[in-house]
């Protein structure tokens, strides 16, 4: 596994254990919610994580980014796909989302790097 995404998934995965466990149902009851917010239904599951791809880019969030390129990669998101989410972010979101583009790219270009040594 790609160090960065190793490293990115371990970090996720303990913390959301660590958060779980605390026990609060409103946080409980709001992780729910985004888990299910991104199921099959009137939307396929890649046009919804693609739309939380551009919305995480256009609010800067990187861990965010890097969830949903994961995500949208698992369910078959194509490169031409993933640039023509990027090009809507950046007319959605300006300039100021480039930073995010290049580290989006650099994350995808590990994803694919991964994908192609497990064959």
């Amino acid at each position: 596994m790609g160090e960065s995404i190793g490293r990115f998934q371990e970090f996720r995965e303990k913390m959301n254990q660590r958060i779980m466990d605390s026990g609060n149902l409103e946080i409980k009851r709001f992780f729910a919610l985004d888990k299910n917010a991104y199921k099959e239904g009137a939307l396929s599951a890649q046009t919804k994580e693609l739309l939380g791809l551009v919305a995480s880019m256009v609010l800067r969030c990187n861990d965010c980014i890097n969830y949903h390129l994961l995500s949208c990669a698992e369910l078959g998101v194509s490169d031409a796909q993933f640039y023509e989410a990027f090009n809507v972010a950046l007319l959605v979101g300006g300039s100021i989302v480039i930073p995010h583009l290049r580290g989006a790219a650099a994350f995808l270009d590990e994803i694919r790097e991964e994908a192609q040594a497990r064959g």
